[in-house]
């Protein structure tokens, strides 16, 4: 016990020396002197102030506190943090008409270590960030040193990367053709097309690294719907539409376009044409049963869409599944838009399907017609029998006494036949859909000659 008595003493008998030279004497002269400033005003003051116990509380605390600022303040001037900014932008020096730079990062991370202190006041002065000088540089590769312009002296920096390999080449231009694209077009209005886009030059100029502009297809003015406010019916006009070189499988290049943007003249206009709806029943209906009638909600449909689009469509075919129907039947359809028309007047119909029994009449002496025949050739019928069938017509009583014999169509189909002569299938058709064809004769015989 007593060998550990002395080891505790030694330890610390002189920190308690350290204490009491530098701390608790000079604290408690301190107390005194004011102790007797205050001698003649307050004898409790005094008092309190004298007593061992008193000094020895207010003593330690003041080294308490002193220990912790200092220890605070140590902590700073030895600890060391780093911080990185990212995405510093690269700024190279080069001539920039007569050279093109390619492997160059046009950013890089920058890692600051030092006293958060230092990086703080980094961060807050002005820099000229990434730097890097080519000038001088001959086309060819060359690795280079990128520099941060250091405004804090205290502190190190770290770039990621620090040196590059970079290719000079020799910049040329050449004259390209523009066209347009429209961007984000089905954001317009279903009732509303782009009819005409007008850019007020034909041509720009290119200019980049030979090999580049060799592989530039095409330069387009991307014409964005989304630009256009409260598009209506009429002529727009729109400044500054990008320019974007694109090489013939659609990706962008990196190649100078001058001048950058154009202006276009936007015309949008509202196509629209009205056609018959004309229902198409599907399959056969129940043996002995005919449809007689088809009422519809709606008999036409305003159709919007690309004039030359609207200029091909006759009717809106509306198809129904009529199979081994034997009942009358009301459809609730969706009109399906065909390809090009952006929009309809009518989108849903109701049609009513009413049938009747069936009964069937034979039509003689309908002439068979050619189609898709090749315009170098001929069809001729090998005999008299081969020119007309009979054609059965099935349906409803009235239906059928209303149809006549120019209502009804017998051909066959030549595409892919050749000179020769050939056994062909008969095919009958008829305006009255309600109604079906077939021919008593099912195949003919026909020459195909060269005209």
């Amino acid at each position: 016990m007593k060998k550990t008595t002395n080891i505790f003493k030694i330890i610390f008998h002189p920190i308690a020396v350290f204490f009491d030279k530098w701390i608790i004497t000079p604290v408690t002269k301190l107390v005194l002197g004011i102790s007797n400033l205050f001698n003649n005003r307050s004898k409790k003051f005094d008092k309190l102030m004298g007593k061992k116990s008193t000094l020895l509380i207010v003593s330690l605390l003041i080294s308490v506190g002193i220990f912790l600022i200092v220890d605070n303040e140590s902590n700073v001037l030895v600890d060391q943090y780093a911080e990185v900014l990212y995405n510093q932008k690269v700024n190279a020096t080069y001539n920039e008409e007569l050279y093109v730079v390619e492997g160059l990062p046009k950013t890089v991370d920058v890692t600051l270590i030092g006293q958060k202190r230092h990086i703080f006041l980094a961060k807050q002065s002005p820099s000229k960030g990434v730097t890097v000088d080519l000038t001088g540089l001959k086309p060819g590769n060359h690795k280079v040193q990128l520099k941060y312009s250091e405004r804090i002296k205290s502190l190190d920096y770290k770039l990621d990367p620090s040196e590059v390999t970079v290719t000079i080449y020799e910049k040329v231009s050449d004259t390209r053709s523009l066209t347009v694209d429209i961007l984000h077009q089905d954001d317009l209005d279903s009732k509303l097309h782009i009819q005409d886009v007008k850019l007020n030059r034909d041509t720009v100029i290119v200019k980049g690294a030979e090999y580049m502009l060799k592989k530039v297809a095409t330069v387009r003015a991307l014409v964005d719907v989304d630009e256009i406010s409260n598009p209506k019916e009429g002529t727009i006009t729109l400044k500054k539409v990008p320019l974007v070189a694109y090489d013939s499988n659609g990706n962008v290049l990196d190649v100078e376009v001058v001048p950058n943007n154009v202006t276009a003249k936007v015309t949008i206009a509202s196509p629209s044409k009205t056609v018959p709806i004309r229902v198409i029943p599907k399959g056969n209906v129940a043996l002995g049963k005919a449809i007689s009638s088809l009422t519809l909600s709606a008999s036409n449909v305003t159709i919007y869409g690309d004039e030359t689009v609207l200029n091909d469509i006759d009717n809106i075919e509306v198809p129904i599944d009529v199979k081994n129907l034997s009942e009358n039947k009301k459809f609730n359809v969706t009109i399906s838009k065909p390809n090009g028309v952006t929009d309809l007047s009518v989108k849903d119909i109701a049609v009513d399907v009413t049938l009747d029994n069936s009964v069937t009449k034979e039509f003689t002496n309908v002439a068979v017609s050619t189609e898709n025949l090749n315009s170098k050739y001929k069809a001729q019928a090998l005999s008299e029998e081969d020119s007309s069938v009979t054609v059965v017509v099935t349906g409803s009583q009235s239906n059928i006494d209303a149809l006549t014999s120019s209502d009804i169509s017998a051909y066959i189909d030549l595409k892919n036949y050749g000179v020769g002569e050939h056994e062909v299938p008969v095919k009958v058709k008829g305006d009255d859909l309600r109604l079906t064809y077939s021919s008593k004769t099912k195949k003919v015989k026909v020459k195909i000659t060269q005209k």
